[in-house]
């Protein structure tokens, strides 16, 4: 702690995190006084109206992004407050950027990376203060809560943005195009020994030599140091059945989270995740901890990782095939040294049934499974590119802010091109983060001519940001627009029919389209019992015959070039 400057952390009795005005007064102060080292200032505004800060911190008093990409200087992003009730990011970063501040030797040691920060991401969320929405943490005494001003969980918008918060961190990842993040958390799960524990983007799906690199030599180097500084740290806790003991499963940090968004951009990401039941000062010290190893390791590797990822971005606008979908590996488990509490179960005191519990009186250390390795479930060859017609305007939105290259047609012209089929759709009964979302999409591949009105739009996958492109716009992908409902208007057929009218000219159909009739007879053995449901029959007939077909109806917009 500076005695100059202390936090409101340090002030306080180390169980009270910072509110959103002291936060903003403190790093408003500290670029006052130190404009030599640090760059504060709002980049916008939240749903609520509430600005949201971003901050530079460089040892040398360049701030400018144009001028510290254009001396390929490394960059460190940390983002804190995407959750405001797992708040000890927020606090920690305050303290590491006071102390860079201050301290000329730890300023030194930046050397030319830069540190680039988000303060407080959730600043909605951090003015709905409470001491209650966090069922199962110890501390702080107050603290924010999850969803925004319009009740969206931040960490599940960064490919849908719904949010003015993502349509900034979209933006902000984009320009500045860090080589390694870290978004600060606190978890909830299983009781255990550890107050750290790590998500990271997933070795296999970040690929290319980033993915090794990321398991063979930067994973091992922060378990090391941070073992070394009295935090023992493992992955994430996510039990492959109801406790630790039968293994863990790595987590596939798919693109709606903010590792699986990095990792679309080829940079190295890391979500701390602290123990809920370990008290806060605990949680804090261990985050300091991870922070400055983080950031040390990427200030001593930076030209390394600048490298990997340069190599991956080539190697992608290169790629023959793409995986738009992975699974867990459940045949091919690696082993993890995990210290546990022992499992329990007991009657519950509430109900007619028998209630989890852990004793800390029985700790036990053992090599449990963990499986770490992912494997593609859904791969599409690469095409030449896409044509994304310019009425999808929500989709071109957010290839622009990722910076996705490309280019409008100044004339119409025909085309030969891919198109999917949507065979059938699985959707979320309920609302998942404002949408409902498509769990299973069944397509066909198709080929067929395509006239591309003048303002269309052609992306091109030979280029740096071709996996972005690659991982929204195709159907299948995990987080791909379609699955967030862009375009479920295709799934819907205009046109109906009137059943006394439509019976005869079904008929008609029947005898003229040979196809149709085929399908009908094979429909009719598979579905006795639905002869009976007049919709169902002329239903299938309407829906399968060409002569009222709407081309338009369960046809991808989106084209694939080859």
């Amino acid at each position: 702690m500076h005695a100059d400057m202390p936090t409101p952390y340090e002030k306080g009795n180390q169980n009270q995190t910072t509110t959103w005005s002291e936060c903003i007064a403190f790093y408003e102060e500290l670029a006052q006084r130190f404009p030599q080292v640090l760059r504060f200032e709002q980049i916008g505004l939240s749903d609520g109206g509430i600005p949201v800060h971003a901050g530079v911190v460089s040892a040398d008093g360049v701030h400018d992004r144009s001028q510290i990409k254009a001396e390929g200087r490394p960059v460190f992003f940390n983002n804190n407050g995407i959750h405001p009730g797992e708040p000890e990011g927020v606090d920690a970063c305050m303290a590491i950027v006071r102390d860079l501040c201050f301290d000329p030797a730890k300023l030194a040691a930046l050397g030319k990376t830069v540190l680039l920060f988000v303060p407080l991401y959730n600043v909605d969320g951090a003015l709905n203060r409470a001491n209650t929405s966090r069922v199962n943490q110890d501390g702080p005494e107050l603290f924010g809560f999850r969803g925004n001003s319009r009740h969206l969980d931040l960490n599940r918008d960064f490919i849908k943005c719904d949010t003015y918060n993502a349509q900034l961190f979209n933006q902000l990842l984009t320009s500045w195009d860090p080589d390694v993040m870290v978004d600060t958390h606190t978890s909830n799960g299983a009781d255990y020994p550890y107050t750290m524990t790590l998500i990271h983007t997933q070795a296999d799906k970040l690929g290319y030599g980033l993915g090794p690199f990321l398991r063979e030599t930067m994973l091992p180097h922060i378990y090391k140091e941070m073992d070394a500084k009295g935090w023992p740290t493992c992955p994430y806790v996510n039990p492959v059945k109801d406790t630790p003991d039968d293994g863990l499963a790595e987590f596939l940090e798919v693109p709606r989270f903010s590792t699986g968004f990095a990792a679309l951009h080829h940079v190295i990401g890391f979500m701390p995740e602290t123990h809920m039941l370990k008290p806060f000062k605990d949680r804090y010290d261990s985050m300091r901890a991870l922070l400055d190893v983080t950031m040390a390791f990427t200030v001593s590797h930076g030209e390394q990782i600048q490298q990997l990822r340069a190599d991956a971005k080539e190697q992608a606008a290169n790629a023959k095939e793409w995986t738009v979908n992975w699974k867990m590996d459940e045949t091919n488990p690696s082993t993890f040294r995990f210290k546990g509490y022992e499992a329990q179960r007991s009657a519950s005191l509430l109900g007619d049934y028998q209630r989890l519990s852990y004793d800390r009186s029985k700790p036990w250390e053992k090599d449990i499974p963990y499986y770490n390795s992912f494997v593609p479930s859904a791969t599409v060859r690469a095409p030449k590119g896409y044509i994304v017609p310019q009425a999808w305007r929500e989709a071109i939105e957010r290839l622009q802010w990722n910076g996705v290259e490309m280019a409008r047609f100044d004339e119409a012209q025909t085309v030969e091109a891919q198109y999917y089929h949507i065979a059938s759709v699985t959707s979320r009964t309920n609302a998942y983060e404002g949408h409902m979302y498509h769990d299973d999409v069944q397509l066909e591949a198709r080929t067929a001519s395509f006239t591309v009105q003048p303002g269309d739009w052609f992306i091109p996958l030979k280029q740096g940001n071709a996996r972005y492109a690659v991982e929204t716009l195709e159907p299948q992908g995990h987080d791909s627009f379609f699955r967030w409902g862009f375009f479920n208007s295709v799934l819907e057929k205009k046109e109906a029919y009137s059943d006394y009218v439509f019976e005869d000219l079904a008929l008609e159909m029947l005898e003229t389209e040979p196809e149709l009739k085929a399908k009908f007879e094979a429909w009719k053995a598979a579905n006795p019992a639905l002869l009976s449901d007049q919709d169902a029959v002329l239903g299938f007939i309407f829906a399968n015959g060409k002569r009222h077909a709407e081309p338009e109806w369960r046809r991808y917009p989106v084209l694939s070039v080859f």
